[in-house]
């Protein structure tokens, strides 16, 4: 039992460890998340603030704790209103305007805007918290529309920026409170640079009223400002952008021809000058041509006046030795020709010696049908003339050795012509031995030469 009791003790004591103590130290210390801050009240009315992430003490049934987010709180803005525009005259002509926003708040970072977000703001409903802020927001933002030209929403940084409250919310008072005139900034350096003056009016304008609710203004962004005015100019500006836009592209469009033609125009004046180039080419090729043709024709007359010169070398040296050959064998013809010749005579020669008179006799009497119509002709035509001087007997005598004469000459001429007497045989005293025995033979006196 002892030992039972002991176990029971150390049981409790551990899960009085183990359980109970956590618990308690759990109750003492909670939790502050990240995006949270924990507020904790004590029973004489101190508040302590605890910034997550974090722990915060507690002590159970002496504090009293509440959570609150310490996450921006975006807001969607639709504001309709009209500007604060005026005519020549100085009469309103205000232009009906709508503005798409996006405003973003959070809690204050000091411990009293803490203590008020807590107490006024959160403290309501979530749909309430929206509520309340879009109506600030809102209100803040047709405000500062009214404050604003249509050219000053539209355009920023061109239009003067009568950036709002900044000696307003110094002093405390109303934006509504103030004309419009004195919405102008005394020191512009302690402003924040913001372009879009629409923005830095709505800031300045709900300042206050979110300072009372504990929350403090982060950033208002613009999203769209629509009029019918700006639609026109829009639209304006859209056809003179088209209009410029088509201008550029003619003028473009103008350019490009240009630089197409010019090209066109090089690539023409570049194929004219190929084209001349070409001309100029074939001309010269042509004159090449020709002159190559000129010197292949000289070349072939050169080549056939060669080749008729080597022809007519090789027919003359055919001819020469033709000719030679013709020469050769027509001196052998002529050489055995005389050859037999002088046989023949030699042979009649020898008939004459061994026949004396008789031959030649019988020669005359066989010659005489030939020798008649010489001799006859021959005394025809020879034309004797007998001068006298009454010395060796008279002229009967001069006349008859004349014609005795004659007749002996043609009668040699007979025999040589016809091969009876050797011309190459001569006697003691140089005449031919034929033609020495010739005036025997005649019966005529001695032949006188």
């Amino acid at each position: 039992m002892t030992f039972l009791s002991g176990g029971v003790t150390i049981a409790i004591i551990v899960g009085f460890v183990v359980i109970v103590i956590p618990m308690i130290v759990a109750s003492f210390l909670k939790n502050v998340e990240a995006g949270t801050i924990r507020l904790v009240s004590w029973l004489h009315g101190g508040t302590v603030i605890y910034r997550g992430p974090g722990k915060s003490k507690e002590i159970p049934l002496l504090t009293t704790g509440t959570t609150i987010s310490s996450k921006v709180i975006n807001i969607d803005l639709d504001i309709t209103d009209q500007t604060a525009d005026i005519d020549e005259n100085g009469t309103p002509r205000p232009i009906k305007v709508r503005v798409l926003a996006s405003a973003i708040v959070s809690v204050g970072d000091t411990d009293t805007l803490i203590k008020t977000a807590a107490n006024r703001f959160f403290s309501k409903s979530d749909a309430d918290q929206l509520n309340t802020l879009t109506d600030l927001l809102s209100s803040s933002g047709r405000r500062a529309m009214n404050l604003l030209t249509h050219d000053q929403l539209f355009s920023a940084k061109a239009a003067p920026t009568p950036r709002a409250l900044a000696a307003a919310a110094s002093a405390g008072t109303s934006v509504a409170a103030r004309p419009a005139a004195e919405l102008v900034p005394a020191d512009t350096s302690s402003l924040e640079d913001e372009d879009d003056p629409l923005a830095v009016i709505i800031r300045k304008a709900c300042s206050r009223e979110l300072t009372d609710l504990g929350l403090i203004f982060n950033s208002l962004n613009i999203k769209v400002v629509q009029s019918e005015v700006a639609e026109a100019r829009r639209r304006q500006s859209a056809a003179e952008a088209q209009a410029n836009a088509d201008i550029v592209a003619a003028n473009q469009s103008r350019r490009a021809k240009e630089a197409q033609l010019e090209a066109e125009r090089a690539i023409s004046d570049k194929q004219r000058e190929l084209e001349q180039t070409k001309a100029s080419n074939a001309a010269l090729i042509a004159q090449a041509e020709a002159k190559r043709q000129e010197a292949t024709g000289l070349m072939r007359v050169a080549e056939l006046d060669a080749t008729q010169i080597a022809q007519a070398k090789a027919d003359a040296a055919k001819v020469r030795l033709a000719a030679e050959a013709d020469a050769d064998a027509e001196a052998i013809r002529i050489r055995r020709i005389a050859e037999a010749t002088a046989e023949s005579i030699q042979k009649v020669n020898q008939a004459i010696e061994a026949g004396g008179e008789s031959y030649f006799r019988y020669r005359q009497i066989e010659m005489l049908p030939q020798i008649a119509p010489a001799i006859a002709d021959a005394l025809a035509q020879a034309k004797l003339v007998t001068i006298s001087n009454g010395d060796n007997g008279g002229a009967p005598e001069t006349t008859t050795n004349n014609i005795t004469n004659v007749i002996q000459t043609v009668l040699a001429a007979q025999l040589v012509s016809r091969g009876l007497i050797d011309t190459g045989t001569t006697s003691g005293n140089g005449v031919p031995a034929a033609e020495a025995k010739l005036p025997s033979a005649l019966g005529a006196g001695t032949v006188k030469r």
